[in-house]
């Protein structure tokens, strides 16, 4: 299974077309699978009073409003049209977070986005995880700060509008009958993946909890992938080694570069060693059926062990076990037939170290 992998732009363009498009080429040059970046509009996001959350006003140094510094990182339909426009000459998938409604209409119906991110902060805003479901696009979901009951109730609203794609006003009994349907989970499976994430920036490495990989895959029965917040590319590598369907990593041009969340970010390089490496993981995890390789054929006759005389032995005597010896190469009978050669009339003369052929 390939592991998808999402090279997250995010707002590391501050609001500049040369960065956001040099940040597209960074992405296709390290072999991401996908670019995403953000699309919202600030005074819809968030009052004008809105404080920043701790990360933001620590790595921009700067105490402002959301509102201040989100309105900054906007970026135009006109420019998200060129942005796709860049990455479709490219051949690399163009995707972004949507953080409201009109946001979300601009994405599926003006540019034709198929595939959606919503994001850790949005999945208690039922109202618009219905609106997700609703568009017929598939959709990957972050659980950062979720329990498994947010979790849950986040997917009966995305199982509801899946099958229900105009129904504006649902009820809490509807959206239970939709996720315990047979087609409401079929609908979850083909089109909802779930990340685990931890949505502090960066992350520490004790708080990462990669094992809730395997919990939501088995809570869910759901493709499970991993958004990474740490620093570093450490924990994105060992999240591929757990079958992460996803993975998604923040990346910037330089980390010193003014904006909230440059400084948890990979620079190219290391965003090109990440995905080399998860593609090296992806080769090494093979299909799991335990058997020699080919290349392991060869070894064999070189690292494995025969039956060899020990030291003279003349036709017609009889084998004992001080006449025979354990020795490279592994081409003759194998040490697992001594007691079987043990006690036989030797059919011809041997040499020491001849390999037994009885």
């Amino acid at each position: 299974m390939k592991t998808l992998i999402i090279a997250e732009a995010g707002v590391n363009h501050n609001g500049d077309m040369n960065l956001a498009k040099a940040l597209i080429d960074a992405a296709h040059q390290a072999g991401a699978d996908i670019v995403k970046f953000q699309t919202f509009n600030a005074s819809s996001l968030v009052t004008d009073t809105a404080k920043q959350a701790s990360y933001q006003s620590r790595n921009t140094g700067k105490e402002e409003s959301q509102f201040e510094m989100l309105k900054r990182l906007e970026l135009s339909h006109s420019q998200h049209v060129d942005l796709k426009g860049y990455c479709d000459r490219l051949g690399l998938e163009f995707l972004s977070t949507a953080f409201d409604d009109d946001s979300l209409d601009f994405l599926v119906n003006d540019i034709g986005v198929k595939r959606l991110k919503i994001p850790s902060g949005e999945i208690t805003n039922a109202p618009f995880l219905l609106k997700h479901a609703q568009t017929g696009a598939n959709l990957i979901m972050s659980t950062g700060m979720a329990t498994l009951s947010e979790i849950e109730q986040a997917l009966e609203v995305l199982a509801f509008g899946m099958l229900n794609p105009t129904t504006e006003s649902p009820s809490r009994n509807a959206f239970l009958k939709a996720y315990g349907s047979s087609e409401g989970q079929a609908l979850l499976k083909q089109r909802v993946t779930l990340l685990h994430c931890t949505s502090d920036y960066p992350a520490p490495i004790e708080q990462i909890n990669l094992r809730a990989i395997n919990t939501l895959r088995s809570a869910f029965c759901l493709p499970v992938g991993y958004s990474d917040h740490s620093a570093g590319i450490t924990v994105p590598i060992a999240a591929a080694t757990m079958n992460a369907s996803v993975i998604e990593k923040h990346f910037t041009l330089d980390r010193n570069l003014p904006g909230p969340d440059h400084k948890a970010s990979l620079e190219p390089d290391e965003l090109q060693r990440m995905v080399q490496a998860i593609r090296d993981v992806e080769l090494a995890k093979g299909d799991g059926v335990k058997r020699p390789t080919l290349n392991e054929f060869e070894t064999m006759s070189v690292a494995r062990k025969s039956l060899v005389a020990a030291r003279d032995i003349r036709i017609g005597q009889r084998i004992t076990v001080d006449d025979v010896a354990v020795k490279r190469p592994g081409d003759g009978m194998s040490p697992f037939l001594l007691w079987e050669l043990i006690g036989k009339v030797s059919q011809r003369n041997y040499q020491p170290g001849d390999l037994f052929d009885e």
